[in-house]
């Protein structure tokens, strides 16, 4: 094994020094920056456009529903046909016209309403207007059963129930979403590592297997220390790589949003992740800055220490599980054509960890499928990452899951290091034939 840490040393500075590596070292940050930025300068310049919307209101109702807000503006017309209101809105430019008819009945008046536009208008504004119809048609109602304005006032207001823990410490709304949410992007890192890094294994095998250059190697080197060095000396590039991308990235970030003058909010929307807390029969609403700062203060309780060092761990036993496959399939195939019937079944788990595990998570994070994907070994690098945001222990991960969870993956690792050695050792001087399932069972058995 003394020839090991030549082999690692020999792939990782083949990579590092490899000109397309260095290009893409540096110019992928600035490419998924640019796309960042771009996306968020988009999406703030798509929310300051405005939206203008005539109102033909014949009847006598709805006189004080349609306002003037940030986003949306209405124009009434008033003392014109209907067809001459159609013809200023759309040679001004209008987004639509809302028509609403002269009836004697408030039902009858919904029903014959209209909302003319140039093209099909979007489902966010038709929802507004529907909404507003709603509750008049609501509160019309509830006053022909008895119900006046004020007491109607009094019902049309959302309740949450208030959430605290055993201890007395509050429960926020979402909070175990956002944890799962935070958890999934350290497990869709693991992810894309997997697939690009463990490819660069393949390729590098299959491309010294046709040159035929791997028939000197072996002649000094053992196959089983050839494929563990190429594993961990394209992982150690890999990880080089991988943390110049953070880095750079994230300085690129601070940068480019403070030049553009660009809130990090722009990126969802302007959505609140606090809307709904707190409803008018619970106690008195706090104001958003002091939403925040509790939402703020429930994130920096997360175990982000442990979080990272776990990120570490599942990070280097789920790459090594995934990259000994991928090395014996780079040995059992002459080029990366024939690597495709066997790509398939190696992403799916990790397709399976993803969507599965988000869904499963953010339902019931102790149900028994995000249990039993957290301590799958193929998935549960992903998924137990998914998990542990909401902590080790008593309302958290058990202890117990996540020494089984560890432990599988390491005796996962050494079973499938085993079974590829006996591929690799077989395959790379196998040369002219595509393997099937049935010759590579038989090169195990060897």
């Amino acid at each position: 094994m003394n020839k090991l840490p030549l082999i690692i040393k020999r792939e990782y500075l083949a990579k590092v020094r490899n000109r397309s590596f260095v290009i893409m070292t540096f110019l992928s940050p600035i490419l998924m920056v640019g796309m960042v930025v771009l996306i968020a300068y988009l999406t703030k310049i798509n929310d300051n456009e405005k939206r203008i919307i005539g109102v033909f209101n014949e009847s006598s109702y709805f006189s004080n529903d349609f306002n003037t807000t940030d986003n949306t503006a209405y124009v009434h017309f008033k003392n014109i046909t209907l067809q001459a209101a159609k013809d200023s809105t759309a040679k001004v430019g209008y987004y639509g016209l809302l028509h609403i008819p002269a009836e004697t009945e408030l039902e009858k008046v919904a029903q014959h309403s209209y909302f003319y536009s140039k093209e099909a208008p979007s489902t966010i504004v038709i929802d507004k207007l529907e909404d507003i119809f709603q509750d008049r048609l609501r509160e019309r109602r509830l006053q022909d059963l008895g119900v006046s304005t004020q007491e109607y006032a009094s019902m049309d207001t959302e309740y949450e129930i208030n959430t605290e823990t055993f201890e007395g410490q509050q429960n926020l709304k979402g909070i175990n979403e956002i944890k799962a949410i935070i958890g999934g992007g350290f497990g869709y890192l693991i992810m894309m590592f997997i697939i690009i890094y463990g490819g660069f294994v393949m390729r590098s095998v299959i491309e010294e297997k046709t040159s035929r250059i791997i028939e000197v190697i072996i002649s000094s080197v053992k196959p089983f220390q050839l494929m563990m060095g190429k594993i961990i000396g394209t992982s150690l590039a890999g990880v080089t790589q991988f943390a110049i991308w953070i880095v750079s990235a994230t300085l690129l970030l601070l940068v480019a949003f403070s030049i553009f003058n660009i809130d990090p909010s722009a990126l969802n929307g302007g959505a609140d992740i606090t809307s709904g807390i707190a409803g008018s029969m619970a106690p008195p609403v706090p104001s958003p800055n002091q939403t925040m700062q509790v939402y703020a203060q429930e994130l920096y309780k997360i175990p982000w220490f442990m979080l990272i060092c776990f990120f570490v761990v599942y990070f280097v036993l789920g790459y090594l599980i995934y990259s000994s496959i991928y090395a014996a399939i780079g040995a059992a195939v002459d080029n990366e054509t024939d690597t495709q019937q066997f790509i398939f079944p190696i992403i799916l788990p990790l397709m399976l960890a993803i969507y599965v595990g988000f869904f499963s998570v953010f339902s019931n994070p102790h149900g028994p499928i995000a249990v039993g994907f957290s301590l799958f070994p193929l998935t549960s690098p992903i998924v137990m990452l998914m998990r542990l945001p909401g902590g080790i222990g008593e309302g958290g991960v058990p202890l117990w899951e996540v020494v089984t969870s560890i432990l599988l993956l390491v005796i996962t690792f050494i079973a499938i290091v085993w079974l590829a050695a006996k591929i690799y050792r077989v395959g790379i001087l196998m040369y002219g034939k595509k393997p099937s399932y049935k010759e590579l069972f038989k090169w195990i058995k060897y």
